[in-house]
């Protein structure tokens, strides 16, 4: 009995080690380039290209979105900064990153600079938590949460979380 037990607690643990892809998590992160692009540029249609149209986004303590209303309000939002002359540049930071070949769940920090190198800088921080699915070898948000966790996430946060091209915590080599 113990050696089948044994064998079971192996093979699972053999499972969740090599269901972390490397490859994977380069392939994410091309989908979160083109998250960094949208904010830089300002362009809402790179926002609807990563993510499903069957999108689920929650803002933490105000409301859950469908697809056509959250790319609708960014392409408002991203309008209206264009026009007020309002930049944005973000950035993430993971403390998890789990994956198979279709799935993937990336938790982390993000902070959100407005008006970057100017007077009016402004820096926001958020804990997000991400579900991706890989749609037509896409790996396209599915699901989208974010909170300020009542104000309590800041820099100290973000910058314990690992850089988003840092693999080492999450596939054992």
């Amino acid at each position: 009995m113990k050696n089948i037990s044994l064998i079971i607690l192996l093979l699972s643990f053999s499972a969740v080690v090599n269901s972390q892809s490397k490859d994977n998590l380069i392939a994410i992160n091309q989908t979160w380039d083109k998250f960094y692009k949208a904010f830089e540029n300002l362009d809402h249609s790179l926002m609807a290209e990563i993510h499903s149209k069957d999108l689920v986004r929650i803002s933490g303590g105000r409301n859950i979105l469908n697809y056509e209303t959250y790319i609708n309000n960014y392409k408002a939002r991203f309008q209206q900064n264009k026009e007020s002359g309002i930049t944005y540049n973000i950035s993430l930071r993971f403390f998890e990153r789990i994956n198979t070949n279709e799935t993937a769940s990336e938790r982390g920090v993000y902070q959100l600079t407005v008006n970057k190198g100017q007077s009016s800088e402004q820096n926001y921080y958020g804990q997000f938590h991400v579900i991706f699915k890989k749609i037509n070898d896409k790996w396209l948000i599915t699901m989208d949460y974010d909170s300020s966790e009542g104000n309590t996430i800041n820099k100290d946060n973000y910058l314990k979380a690992s850089a988003i091209d840092d693999f080492n915590n999450f596939v054992k080599q």
